[in-house]
């Protein structure tokens, strides 16, 4: 997973497009997914943090199964994907699928968003001194096979700043109301630079913008997990010279069955932030709304036993949990109750691994976006809010980063 700047780069074949002379991959048929939101983004973003060994091991990721998963994402309209220089070969495999597809697929056809900062699991292992923003962004292009990058975030920003919360974990959400001074949120307190950590952002996201200039990056956000912190450092960069609000912002895990705070803060980060374009990640909670959730999951006991509840509970329900947690996270952003209207709607990034998975997603987009209320749907999803709420982890966050081992 870990892939230091400095350290040797992993080599993978470049295949040839006369491969899926072999593997016959086609689009099912069905409505076309529409581009959304300032950006015009699909609604589904390939997640490819999945290109890596936190979720694939090397017979998977060294074969042709990521060259096939990307073209028939392509293929069905899933344009835009999102990766790290963290994610360990990830930009690699997917620079070369790319190559090798450009004459089905030039450059303008699709999307490339990327993060730097982070290079490891630990504190110590993030690095956001300019210079190395640079590199990264510099490898991350070549890697890419690319003159430019649609989006550069500066990747998981709590790790860097100053920890201004009113609890670690839990529900973040008074934030927004009762407790905004404990997070560092009141009006008084919008551009207000806490320490050294917040400094080292600043000049991270200066450099960015710097870059943007240069014409390498068309945009430039950040991502994390904790939303207030999140919500902090986009009103400090607002409210910081030059004054520009971020160009886009990325949640993960929070907008899902188990914890959809995202939904409470989206409105902020539009209205406060004045940030245009948002996306959300992980409807699958970094795999712990799944059948078998990984091992190394934050989650604790009482929440991994309602998943395990969840899965029994919607068991007859073709696709099972992982269906029901990605139908409630698009159907979510898609509601007008939650983004305000169409042109609002908020991406979702999903993980996605092969063939198959790709058109169980489009699959579940087509059903949310063309029947209004399903009944028996949103019975699954209630069944599964239940379970999350008898454990009481329901809209509970975990804390990040994560205290140190004892």
């Amino acid at each position: 997973m870990v892939m230091p700047l400095d350290a040797p780069q992993p080599s993978f074949p470049l295949l040839s497009p006369e491969i899926f002379e072999t593997f016959n991959d086609v689009p099912d048929a069905g409505e076309p997914l529409e581009a959304v939101g300032e950006m015009q983004l699909p609604p589904i973003v390939f997640g490819a943090g999945t290109f890596s060994n936190q979720y694939n091991e090397d017979g998977h990721l060294e074969g042709v199964t990521p060259l096939r998963t990307i073209r028939l994402a392509l293929q069905s309209g899933i344009n835009a994907f999102d990766t790290s220089a963290y994610y360990g070969p990830s930009e690699i495999i997917i620079g070369n699928a790319l190559k090798t597809l450009k004459d089905e697929f030039p450059r303008s056809t699709y999307r490339l968003m990327t993060k730097c900062g982070r290079y490891g699991v630990y504190r110590e292992n993030f690095d956001y001194s300019p210079s190395t923003i640079r590199k990264s962004v510099e490898r991350s292009l070549a890697r890419l096979h690319t003159t430019y990058l649609d989006v550069v975030y500066l990747h998981d920003v709590e790790f860097v700043v100053e920890a201004v919360l009113a609890r670690s974990n839990g529900d973040h959400t008074t934030a927004l109301t009762t407790e905004e001074k404990e997070y560092g949120l009141a009006e008084e307190q919008m551009g207000k630079v806490w320490g050294d950590g917040d400094r080292k952002f600043l000049g991270a996201l200066a450099e960015l913008r710097k870059m943007q200039s240069e014409g390498l990056i068309k945009h430039v956000g950040i991502t994390g997990y904790p939303l207030p912190t999140l919500l902090r450092l986009s009103l400090l960069a607002l409210h910081t010279a030059p004054f520009k609000p971020l160009d886009v912002l990325l949640s993960y895990s929070q907008s899902n069955l188990q914890n959809g705070a995202f939904a409470a803060f989206a409105p902020h980060f539009r209205n406060r932030a004045k940030i245009p374009q948002l996306l959300a990640a992980s409807p699958l909670n970094m795999g712990l709304l799944t059948n078998s959730p990984p091992s190394w999951h934050p989650a604790p006991p009482a929440l991994r036993d309602a998943v395990a509840r969840s899965v029994k509970a919607v068991g007859e329900w073709p696709g099972g949990l992982p269906n029901v947690a990605i139908g409630f996270s698009i159907r979510e952003k898609w509601d007008k109750k939650v983004v305000g209207n169409n042109t609002s709607e908020i991406p979702v990034v999903i993980g996605l691994s092969s063939p198959e998975e790709v058109k169980e997603a489009v699959r579940v987009w087509r059903e949310v976006r063309s029947i209004s209320v399903d009944e028996e749907r949103l019975s699954m999803e209630q069944k599964v809010t239940f379970e999350m709420k008898e454990s009481g982890y329901f809209g509970w966050a975990w804390e990040s980063p994560a205290p140190p081992s004892e």
